[in-house]
């Protein structure tokens, strides 16, 4: 028979299991390691002050160890890296978190590939959770907004293994959804690049901006991307201002509106049309929730000169002879008045086993500037005739005017140079 002292630690321990299951946080999914552990960088700071007070430790704790996971320079992999060092741990309390939980990422840093144009992609291995075997890319982007400004780093970040949007244009769409990234698994790419950036001298720069605009469609996984957000922007922590992470998404609708009615981090709108009709086509999602549905919820959220300054950024990937016609630019006029929205175009990539269509930048922008103008931007209309003249005249001469914006919110003269340039 078991003696009493085994029982009262059978006792305890089934207490202490019946406590951790009543924890607020307790429904979402991913919270655990494949050996039962919970995984620490799945929860937010009053999360973990919960969780420390559940397993009879001091909720003054939490902070201890959030700092080490997160604060500058700490960004610890192991409890045991911090022993003998100023505010680490005693071995009494790593021997008894070890058995409650991992301060593990659920994802292995596989490859880290620089490119010419100087953004570093990060590949991972995900060793945990249900997508795990398979890889995702997290990306360092260096910008310099200005001459002689100060180098800024966005980080994109993934959400999900594939996607199950299957935008047309996408290859991610078009994969499928293989699995749900955790909260964990999203942070730990953040803190691996802090980790990438510290390592390299010529870095120049940690992160100022994160954007959700790697795999995955992050309102699809809203429960995850949320507590990410909320650790992201945790000024004790990985400290990110809220106006510098932006979450993207196609529109679904349900979800929007709690984003927005809960989250004051920037959001992105993958429009990529103006008629129901072309949008069902190529964001199938638009087939539940449609452009009226859709734009209703961003007057309501995002309206023009609301009391919060909210903007939404809508991302536009052209295509040709599919959605840049003249009348596609009125359009996107009237879809968004009302709303305080930035509109940013892309040239579209195609896909080898699926080609859509390509898309002469120069001519795109030379369509939509002349939209403007119609449209009745005047300050597009006081730009030099160069800029207005034929494509095929102007493709090796650069645009006089550099930078400029037009009632659709576009830095058209920006995406101009740029297609002189492309």
């Amino acid at each position: 028979l078991p003696s009493e002292e085994a029982l009262l630690c059978q006792q305890q321990q089934q207490q202490q299991a019946e406590e951790l299951q009543a924890l607020s946080f307790s429904h979402r999914r991913g919270l655990y390691d494949s050996q039962g552990r919970l995984m620490l960088k799945n929860l937010t700071l009053p999360e973990l002050e919960e969780w420390c007070t559940a397993v009879g430790e001091d909720a003054r704790r939490a902070l201890q160890l959030w700092r080490w996971l997160y604060y500058d320079h700490n960004w610890v992999a192991s409890l045991q890296d911090t022993v003998g060092r100023q505010n680490g741990f005693s071995q009494r309390f790593i021997d008894k978190a070890g058995g409650l939980a991992s301060v593990d990422g659920g994802l292995l840093l596989e490859q880290v590939a620089a490119a010419k144009d100087g953004t570093t992609k990060l590949v991972f291995k995900l060793t945990e959770g249900e997508a795990a075997g398979g890889s995702v890319e997290a990306v360092l982007i260096p910008m310099l907004h200005r001459r002689g400004s100060r180098k800024h780093i966005t980080l994109c970040v993934s959400s999900q293994l594939g996607c199950a949007m299957n935008c047309q244009f996408c290859y991610t769409g078009r994969m499928g959804l293989s699995g749900n990234l955790s909260t964990a698994q999203i942070i730990e790419q953040m803190v691996v690049a802090c980790r990438v950036l510290a390592a390299d001298p010529s870095a120049g720069a940690s992160i100022s901006n994160v954007v959700f605009m790697g795999m995955g469609e992050p309102l699809h996984n809203y429960e995850a991307v949320s507590a990410a957000v909320d650790i992201m922007c945790q000024p004790l922590g990985l400290h990110m201002s809220h106006n510098k992470v932006t979450v993207s998404t196609v529109g679904l609708v349900d979800v929007l509106e709690r984003f927005a009615a809960s989250s004051n981090v920037q959001l992105a709108l993958s429009l990529h049309a103006t008629t129901d009709e072309v949008r069902d086509w190529i964001v199938p999602v638009n087939r539940r929730h449609n452009l009226a549905a859709l734009t209703a919820v961003l007057r309501q959220h995002y309206g023009a000169g609301n009391a919060a300054g909210r903007q939404v950024l809508v991302e536009y990937t052209m295509l040709s002879g599919v959605n840049d016609t003249l009348q596609d630019a009125q359009r996107l006029v009237q879809l968004l008045d009302g709303i305080q929205a930035k509109v940013g175009w892309a040239r579209a990539s195609t896909i080898n086993y699926y080609l859509l269509c390509q898309l002469r930048a120069v001519d795109a922008c030379h369509i939509w500037l002349r939209a403007a103008v119609h449209c009745g931007c005047q300050q597009v209309r006081r730009l030099p005739a160069a800029c207005l003249g034929d494509p095929q005249e102007t493709r090796q001469r650069p645009c006089p005017v550099f930078y400029q914006k037009c009632p659709l919110g576009c830095h058209l003269m920006a995406a101009r140079q740029a297609a002189v340039d492309h």
